[in-house]
């Protein structure tokens, strides 16, 4: 079993030994070209019909995303899990998404998945939710509710985290957001408390707190690894979100400079860029939005637009080809190119060896969120689905 997924807390994972059937070992696929994978990959889903459903992140690279029955950012295929028929679902995406994906599939009479959620390459990870162990935020909340600040304080989590992290939101009368619904996951928290907890990426909360009109100095940020999260007693009594010290490791790379740097090349340029980069950088933008929302100010800019947009490489590439033909100009806020190397895992032949051992009968790499962890879960989830 792999090492990185063992690790995760509430999570089985399902491998099934296949190595002693030569033509469906991973390494045998591992050696081939990406190129060769293709038919291979139309011809499982063809036989595999609508038993399967596709699902692919928009940062996950071109030669797979392709094969993908939706694409979308994590909110979107979140929905999608949700309502699908499907008997399998293939997540093209990292290890959160197929949890929630898992989470989210219909049940039986006594509350087993039916649907059978499967991670192409189980290292395919997220270093955010990474930032967020349980057992840390479980001593935070400890901390906090020994200063007497758990009254009226409703957890929040980005979808970027473990299954565990979004059952202890939904035990505390807490919910899941994403980079979409973010601000309507602030006002429903504040409907309900005084306070937020936001984990694990403070840039997404710095941005939505301040978008809201919240002072940046009442959304102190909490560090695990400091006495009492590094923050006084009064500052935290002062607070209205305290922010987990987290982060996504490719939108961080965005620098306030590049914003500079690339309006002096190219003026006129309109620079559009993720909130979970730096708020430094969302101040400079023109517009900040989650994938879909960039992809929609694209979408209806007019011919001869120019963008320099602040997210993942290979989104930023797909829509340069996309929109070229309506004379619109796409390029990378940083010309050194930010990739999801965790999202990169998975590959063509990766995506060939679950479907083909699919065919023959052999789920390999299956997500399944434990019982004890799927209930609260579940529930701080539906609340995000519910909210919209």
């Amino acid at each position: 079993m792999n090492s990185f997924v063992e690790e995760l807390p509430g999570v089985e994972v399902d491998t099934q030994d296949v190595a002693s059937t030569e033509t469906c070992s991973l390494e045998n696929y591992l050696a081939l070209p990406d190129h060769t994978m293709d038919d291979r990959i139309a011809a499982a889903r063809a036989k595999l019909g609508s038993q399967v459903l596709m699902l692919g992140h928009h940062y996950q690279r071109d030669e797979v995303i392709r094969f993908a029955d939706f694409t979308g950012d994590s909110y979107k295929l979140s929905k999608v899990a949700s309502q699908t028929e499907a008997r399998y679902i293939v997540f093209c995406g990292v290890h959160f998404m197929a949890e929630s994906a898992d989470l989210l599939g219909r049940q039986d009479a006594d509350g087993n998945t039916i649907q059978q959620v499967i991670l192409p390459d189980l290292n395919a990870g997220c270093s955010m939710a990474d930032m967020a162990e349980i057992s840390q935020v479980e001593a935070a909340w400890e901390a906090l509710e020994k200063l007497g600040l758990t009254d009226g304080l409703v957890p929040l989590t980005y979808m970027n985290s473990t299954a565990a992290i979004k059952a202890f939101c939904g035990e505390r009368g807490g919910l899941v957001c994403t980079s979409s619904n973010a601000r309507a996951a602030f006002e429903w928290a504040f409907a309900r408390g005084k306070r937020i907890f936001f984990l694990p990426d403070q840039h997404l909360g710095r941005n939505t707190g301040h978008a809201m009109g919240i002072p940046l100095e009442a959304m102190p940020v909490w560090d695990p690894w400091a006495l009492q999260g590094g923050q006084t007693k009064s500052a935290l009594e002062a607070s209205r979100v305290i922010l987990w010290k987290g982060h996504c490791s490719v939108h961080q790379r965005f620098l306030p400079s590049h914003v500079d740097q690339v309006r002096a090349k190219y003026p006129g340029i309109q620079v559009i860029v993720h909130p979970e980069c730096r708020w430094e950088v969302c101040q400079k933008a023109d517009a900040l939005g989650s994938t879909e929302r960039l992809i929609k100010i694209v979408e209806d800019s007019p011919s001869g637009s120019t963008f320099a947009i602040g997210t993942e490489i290979h989104l930023v590439n797909r829509l340069a080809k996309r929109f070229a033909a309506e004379g619109k100009k796409i390029i990378t806020l940083d010309d050194s190119g930010c990739l999801c190397t965790t999202m990169y895992r998975i590959s063509p032949q990766h995506l060939a060896w679950a479907l083909e051992n699919l065919v023959e009968g052999r789920v390999v790499n299956q997500i399944r969120v434990k019982r004890s962890v799927k209930h609260w879960a579940r529930i701080a989830l539906d609340r995000m689905l519910e909210i919209g």
